[in-house]
């Protein structure tokens, strides 16, 4: 299972981070860090246009290169001025082909708040986002036990992150809501199969609090999607491969948000 694989690839790195820069290095650059803009705030629809969430990505196990060369400040800006209520940027080398480094030119060319997309598995992800300038980090309930979860979650709160929660089931996200989570993400992709159910978001809607606001994530390509996630309640939408695959990713944001 590619999950798996990612997990364990992940682990593995985080000990070799580990080795190369000291917990107490990263904590004392985490403090120097500028204060967190507010993401939980910037995805707050309330009752208006779905929020976009607009992922700077390179590539992904299943779809391979998508933009190699992408240089991270300029889609950034290009999302700012195409209406992007925040950013994501996929931080992981192996897999996804990022760095923290990307999360943080992307960062300093805008004023939008940035989410570190990554499978975070240790608190040292999150000083280590913090540290790099990340505004929320992404936590996958399908990759971490419930007191894992509810670790981490903490450990994003304690450096003023906000933390995007990503579920695909009924039980994820009663798992989420169980310890606390105040952001919900719904992935229409499974992480186990890769397979795509768009109707999900749709589905599972009526299972979170309506005051937790509701990200629904992977193959959104169309207005007509977005008017779905619309109608359906979703708060904002994370949306990546296609944008990066335009040759104008800001025209792209605009046509897909526009008329919702």
């Amino acid at each position: 299972m590619i999950l798996d694989e990612i997990l364990a690839e992940t682990r593995r790195t985080v000990a070799e981070a580990r080795l190369r820069r000291p917990l107490a290095d990263l904590e004392r650059l985490a403090a120097e860090a500028p204060p967190p803009r507010g993401f939980a705030a910037a995805l707050r629809a309330g009752g208006g246009p779905v929020r976009c969430i607009a992922e700077i990505k390179r590539r992904s196990p299943s779809a391979g290169w998508i933009r190699r060369d992408a240089d991270p400040a300029a889609v950034g800006r290009a999302y700012q001025s195409g209406g992007a209520a925040a950013l994501s940027v996929l931080t992981d080398t192996p897999f996804f082909g990022g760095t923290l480094a990307d999360l943080s030119a992307a960062r300093a060319a805008v004023r939008l708040p940035v989410l570190r997309k990554d499978f975070v598995v240790d608190a040292y992800q999150i000083v280590e986002a913090r540290a790099a300038g990340a505004d929320a980090v992404l936590l996958i309930v399908a990759a971490l036990a419930d007191g894992e979860l509810s670790a981490l979650l903490g450990e994003a709160r304690r450096l003023g992150l906000d933390a995007l929660v990503e579920t695909h089931d009924a039980r994820e996200i009663e798992r989420a809501l169980a310890v606390g989570a105040e952001i919900i993400g719904i992935n229409h992709r499974d992480l186990a199969t890769f397979k795509m159910d768009m109707n999900l978001a749709a589905h599972l809607r009526p299972r979170i609090p309506s005051g937790c606001p509701v990200v629904a994530e992977s193959g959104i390509r169309t207005g007509e999607d977005v008017r779905r996630m619309r109608e359906a309640g979703v708060d904002a939408i994370l949306v990546g491969e296609n944008l990066m695959r335009a040759p104008d990713p800001e025209s792209a944001l605009r046509a897909l948000l526009g008329g919702t």
